[in-house]
C-alpha cells in the first residue's frame, strides 16, 4: 500500500509523495511504541533548524559554536536514553553510592538516527550540504527501510535521489531487483541466523551464569555467533536495500564479504561499511588521524574503536571489544610499516597465496575471539568461553562422534593434552555443524548480494525462496534482529 500510494501521489506531486513516505515511516516507527514518535520528530526539527542556522552564519567562530552545541545536544539525548543506567552503575561501583537505576526504555534506532544527523550537521559546517528542504530532510532521517538498524546515510547520498523526479515513477527493473534482494536477506535471517541462534544462546547463558564451557561447546558458541551476527545484520541490510529499491531509492552497500579479509584493516573496510566510514570521517580524522605522528595515530585508533564499541551498547564488554579491535588495528599498521621497510623482494605466486590464506585465517580467528567478548553479557562469561576454546576446560565428545571415530578420545587425551571429561549425546550437534559449514561456504565462496551476477542471483533467489518457505512455515519462530538492541 505504501509503494502504491507513493507512485500514485508521485504522478501528481513529488512533494506530496515525499510527505506520504515520511508519514508512512513515522507510522512504521511508532508501531513498536508510539510514545517515541514525538522524540523522533523533535530530533528531526531540532537538527534541521540547527543545520539552517549553521549554514546561514557568516561568522566562522559562531558557526563552529552552533555546530558543537547541536552535536552536544544530540549526544546528550543519546547518552540519557542509552547510557544513564550504565553511568549509574559505574558510580555505584566506584563510590558505593547505591543509586537507584532509572530503567529507561531505549527507543528503537536512536543510535542510527542520531549518528545520521550528526553527520548532517558536520557536513553543513564543512559546506558540503546544498539543499535545505524540510520534507526531504525529514524523509532522509525517518526513511523506514534504514531507520531501525541502518545503513547510516549521508545527506549527499540521498538528497539527489529524492530530488530526481524519475524516482517517483515505478521502474520494473528496480522493483524486481528489490524483491529478489529482500528475499535473499530474509533467507539469511530466517534460515541461517535464526537457525544458529538456538545453539548460540545456551552456550553464552551458561558461561555468563558461571558454568564450565568445554572445548567443543566454546567453539560451537563462538563460531555460531560469528555467523549468526553476520547473517542477521547483513540479512537486515539486504532487506532494507531491497525494500528501498521498490521506491527506486538506492541505499549504500554495507557489507562486502568481510570474513574474506586478509587483515583487520581490510575487515573494517568490508564490515558495517557505513559505520566504519562514520567513525573514520567524524571521529578518527577529527582526533588527528595519522597526521600527528605514529604514537598519536595508534592512540586515535584505540580511542575511535573504544568509542565505537561503546556506541553498540552500555556494557563494558562492548568497550573491551572496541579496545581489542583498536589493538588489532595498531598491530596491523605496525606490521604494515615493517613490511614496507622490507619490500622489494620478489615472491612466488605460491608464497603470495599462502600468505593470503594465513592472513585471512588469522584475521578470522581474531574476529571470532573479539565476537566472544562482544556477545557475552559479562567479562567473566567471555573469559569462560575463551578458556574453553583454548582447551583449558577439557573436552566432552559427543556420543555420535565418539562412536564414529573410536580412537578419538585417546588421541585427544594423550596427544592433545586436553582433559577428557567423558562422552555424551549433544542434541543437534550435526545440525549446528551443518549450518556453520553452510554459513562459512556462503561467506567465503560467494560475493555480496548486491554484486551477484544474473545467474548466481537466480540461483540464490530460488534457494532462498525454498528455504524461507521451510523456515517460516515448518520451523521455529523468528527471533528479533540483533542490531535492534544497539
Amino acid at each position: 500500500m505504501v509503494v502504491l500510494g507513493f507512485f500514485l501521489l508521485g504522478s501528481a506531486s513529488t512533494t506530496v509523495a515525499a510527505c506520504w513516505l515520511v508519514i508512512a515511516s513515522l507510522v512504521f516507527y511508532g508501531w513498536w511504541n508510539p510514545i517515541f514518535v514525538p522524540l523522533l520528530v523533535g530530533s528531526i526539527l531540532f537538527n534541521f533548524t540547527a543545520g539552517r542556522l549553521i549554514a546561514r552564519s557568516a561568522n566562522p567562530a559562531n558557526k563552529r559554536r552552533l555546530t558543537i552545541v547541536a552535536i552536544v545536544a544530540d549526544l546528550a539525548l543519546l547518552g540519557y536514553f542509552k547510557y544513564a543506567d550504565f553511568f549509574v552503575s559505574i558510580i555505584d561501583s566506584a563510590a558505593s553510592a547505591d543509586l537507584p537505576y532509572l530503567r529507561i526504555v531505549l527507543p528503537l534506532g536512536i543510535s542510527f538516527f542520531t549518528f545520521t544527523q550528526i553527520a548532517f550537521l558536520v557536513d553543513v559546517y564543512r559546506g558540503y550540504v546544498r539543499e535545505y528542504r524540510l520534507d526531504h530532510y525529514a524523509l532522509f532521517v525517518s526513511y523506514f527501510p534504514h531507520l531501525i538498524a541502518g545503513p547510516i546515510l549521508h545527506h549527499s547520498q540521498m538528497m539527489p535521489q529524492f530530488a530526481d523526479r524519475s524516482k517517483y515513477r515505478p521502474d520494473k527493473v528496480s522493483i524486481l531487483h528489490g524483491l529478489s534482494t529482500f528475499l535473499i536477506g530474509l533467507a539469511k535471517k530466517v534460515v541461517i541466523a535464526d537457525g544458529l541462534a538456538q545453539f548460540v544462546g545456551p552456550v553464552f547463558t551458561a558461561a555468563d551464569g558461571g558454568q564450565i564451557v568445554t572445548f567443543l561447546e566454546g567453539w560451537a558458541g563462538a563460531l555460531g555467533y560469528t555467523f549468526q551476527l553476520y547473517f542477521d545484520f547483513s540479512g537486515y541490510t539486504d532487506m532494507a536495500i531491497g525494500v528501498s529499491l521498490l521506491f527506486g531509492i538506492a541505499l549504500p552497500l554495507n557489507f562486502a564479504s568481510p570474513y574474506k579479509s586478509a587483515n583487520i584493516i581490510e575487515f573494517w573496510r568490508r564490515w558495517h561499511i557505513t559505520l566504519s566510514h562514520f567513525l573514520r570521517d567524524y571521529l578518527y580524522i577529527p582526533l588527528g588521524g595519522n597526521r600527528l605522528g605514529e604514537i598519536r595515530r595508534y592512540g586515535n585508533l584505540f580511542a575511535t574503536m573504544a568509542l565505537g564499541g561503546l556506541w553498540h551498547g552500555a556494557n563494558w564488554t562492548f568497550v573491551y571489544w572496541g579496545m581489542l579491535h583498536g589493538s588489532y588495528l595498531a598491530v596491523c599498521h605496525l606490521w604494515g610499516s615493517f613490511k614496507a621497510s622490507s619490500a622489494g623482494r620478489r615472491q612466488s605466486r605460491r608464497l603470495v597465496r599462502l600468505k593470503g590464506f594465513v592472513g585471512t585465517t588469522l584475521t578470522f580467528l581474531c574476529v571470532v575471539v573479539a565476537w566472544v567478548v562482544f556477545r557475552a553479557e559479562t567479562l567473566g562469561g567471555a573469559w569462560t568461553i575463551l578458556k574453553g576454546m583454548a582447551g583449558r576446560r577439557g573436552l566432552v565428545i559427543p556420543e555420535q562422534l565418539g562412536n564414529l571415530i573410536p580412537h578419538l578420545p585417546h588421541f585427544v587425551h594423550t596427544v592433545g593434552r586436553m582433559p577428557l571429561l567423558g562422552q555424551n549425546s549433544v542434541l543437534g550437534i550435526a545440525e549446528e555443524l551443518g549450518l556453520i559449514l553452510i554459513a562459512a561456504a556462503l561467506c567465503w565462496c560467494f560475493p555480496p548480494t548486491q554484486k551477484m551476477g544474473p545467474r548466481l542471483r537466480f540461483l540464490a533467489i530460488s534457494l532462498s525462496f525454498a528455504f524461507v518457505v521451510q523456515g517460516v512455515f515448518y520451523s521455529r519462530a523468528p527471533s528479533p534482529f540483533l542490531y535492534f538492541q544497539f
